[in-house]
């Protein structure tokens, strides 16, 4: 059995589980962390039986509890398929990463590819693809067609639809195996393929077949910089993948303050202004256009979000 199982393998554990859940439902945490402990007193190596403690003793007002539960998690998984990590940091109990896991990526958007596009669009507001995709036709002195297209972190495909019209090729890259299926179903993207943006930029090891390196024109990202912290080494990717004269659209949310990167409790991250600009420079990019929107609600809240039209110059 291997310890992330969602299922603890045992019958008795599972349904304590269950009744756990049932009192967390009720808002009673305090008492469903109580059976979740008695749950994993049978299965003491059940990693996803600890990140639910976790969240049951958080929610009752016990981050000490909830931070003993998290690094019990990390010393069960190592490759951190829950996010441990990023919650750890969240509470206060680790410094901040530079970026999340790739497996808890992975598999939290394979888990919440099905219902992706209702959640996100239809109860959340999603804007970005339509927004993003008006900024790049509305940006004075940027080619009004391009040869080939790279949507990084094209998820279910949403953005392409917006800028299909605009290019000769377009090619889409995610993470996850269950969002590009279902951006494969929209029939828009001339390919689809896995990669992984958190990785060293050694294109061959980045994308599943090899991405050659200098070939976009045009290089888009929407909704996908805010899973990743330190911004250098996307932008590598993005400046290896990029033509000379690329342009380079792509969103973030709005840290709204002076400078750097935070890690907001939903577990995404926020960049300032400044902190984007400066990494674009490093790497070769001037920013060409700009705009602030509401790109989604979260928790009922509005998600501040900053849209970058940007130039890699010769």
């Amino acid at each position: 059995m291997l310890p992330s199982q969602l299922s603890s393998g045992d019958v008795i554990a599972d349904r304590r589980a269950d009744y756990a859940k049932m009192l967390a439902e009720s808002g009673e945490p305090a008492s469903a962390a109580e059976l979740m402990e008695q749950a994993l007193e049978l299965v003491p190596r059940w990693a996803a039986g600890w990140f639910t403690l976790a969240t049951y003793r958080e929610k009752a007002g016990d981050a000490q509890g909830a931070i003993a539960a998290l690094n019990e998690v990390l010393a069960l998984d190592e490759g951190d398929v829950f996010g441990a990590r990023l919650k750890l940091a969240v509470l206060g109990g680790a410094e901040v990463p530079d970026r999340p896991p790739s497996l808890y990526v992975e598999r939290l958007f394979d888990d919440y590819a099905d219902r992706f596009e209702t959640s996100l669009v239809e109860k959340l507001g999603y804007t970005v693809p339509g927004k993003l995709a008006a900024l790049i036709a509305e940006t004075a002195g940027i080619p009004n067609h391009f040869r080939l297209a790279v949507d990084l972190g094209c998820g279910t495909g949403l953005l392409g639809p917006e800028i299909r019209a605009r290019v000769d090729r377009l090619e889409g890259y995610d993470l996850s195996k269950g969002m590009l299926a279902k951006a494969a179903e929209k029939s828009v993207y001339d390919y689809l393929g896995q990669a992984d943006l958190s990785l060293e930029p050694d294109l061959s090891g980045v994308f599943e077949e090899g991405l050659a390196a200098g070939r976009a024109d045009l290089v888009t990202a929407a909704d996908v910089l805010m899973y990743l912290g330190n911004l250098q080494g996307v932008m590598a990717i993005v400046r290896k993948l990029s033509t000379d004269d690329a342009i380079f659209a792509f969103s973030v949310e709005d840290a709204q303050q002076p400078d750097g990167y935070v890690l907001r409790d939903s577990l995404r991250f926020a960049h300032s202004e400044a902190y984007v600009r400066e990494i674009l420079a490093a790497h070769g990019f001037t920013v060409l256009d700009l705009t602030r929107s509401v790109i989604r609600m979260d928790g009922g809240k509005p998600v501040h979000g900053i849209l970058f039209i940007t130039h890699k110059s010769a």
